[in-house]
Order: structure tokens, then C-alpha cells, then sequence
């Protein structure tokens, strides 16, 4: 049952980001969503929240085109 609301809140975090208009509010979304995947996981919260920043930032360069 985790592991499905770990993927929910990927898609849900994934799908608004392409209504988030710049690359600061995508990273600042990417780590709340990195938080709550480390809460969730029992990661190292700063290395999680570090990693989703950089997909909310770079998502849209990465050509996806939900972050666009």
C-alpha cells in the first residue's frame, strides 16, 4: 500500500508541475515532493529534497512535456 502512495504522489507532484510557470517555483515544488518521499522512505531528507529540486528545475529541459 506504500509503494502505491509513493507513486500517487509522484504522478500528482508531476502532473502540477506543468501549471508551475518558472523554474524556481518547479524546484521549490520538487522539494516538498522530496521531502515527503524521505519521510516516506526513511531517507536522508537533504539528499532527497537536493534530488527532487533538480528534476522540478531541469524537467522542463529535459524536454517532458507536462513541465513546459
Amino acid at each position: 500500500m506504500q509503494k502505491t502512495s509513493i507513486i500517487l504522489a509522484a504522478v500528482a507532484v508531476f502532473g502540477l508541475a506543468g501549471c508551475l510557470e518558472g523554474d524556481v517555483e518547479r524546484g521549490v515544488a520538487g522539494a516538498g515532493a522530496g521531502f515527503v518521499a524521505a519521510e516516506l522512505l526513511g531517507t536522508d531528507r537533504t539528499g532527497t529534497m537536493l534530488a527532487g529540486a533538480a528534476a522540478g528545475v531541469l524537467c522542463d529541459d529535459a524536454g517532458i512535456n507536462g513541465c513546459r
